[in-house]
């Protein structure tokens, strides 16, 4: 009897510790406005990334300085990483790019690939 408890206590000891990881690895938060910058020709790029967030399924909007609001393709959040990809205007014709990075808190940081260079970037909150 005493070892039908401790197995069925065990039991429920990691169906609970799964439970607990399963929450912590929710998806971060990231709905709102942030200011985006990385390292350009000229010196440095700001974009202002605009998120909406069903869950994991990421939306919105990419704005530069200069030139057009371009709609996310797609986009995911699991846990603290971050994924999504824009198709930009390029000299031959549409282009996709994807950012990838990792969220902390109001932060973001993260790379992207531009022709065959990875550029960082970063974002905050705004």
């Amino acid at each position: 009897m005493k070892r039908k408890i401790v197995v069925l206590l065990s039991v429920l000891l990691v169906v609970g510790a799964f439970g607990v990881i399963a929450h912590a690895q929710g998806a971060a938060k990231v709905a709102g406005t942030w200011t985006m910058t990385n390292q350009g020709r000229n010196g440095v790029v700001t974009t202002t990334l605009m998120l909406t967030q069903d869950g994991a399924t990421l939306a919105g909007t990419m704005k530069g300085e200069t030139g057009p609001e371009i709609k996310l393709d797609s986009g995911t959040v699991s846990g603290n990483d971050i994924d999504f990809t824009v198709t930009r205007q390029g000299r031959n014709g549409d282009v996709k790019v994807e950012y990838k990075g990792t969220v902390d808190g109001d932060t973001m940081k993260g790379t992207f690939m531009q022709g065959q260079n990875s550029v960082d970037w970063t974002a905050k909150r705004s």
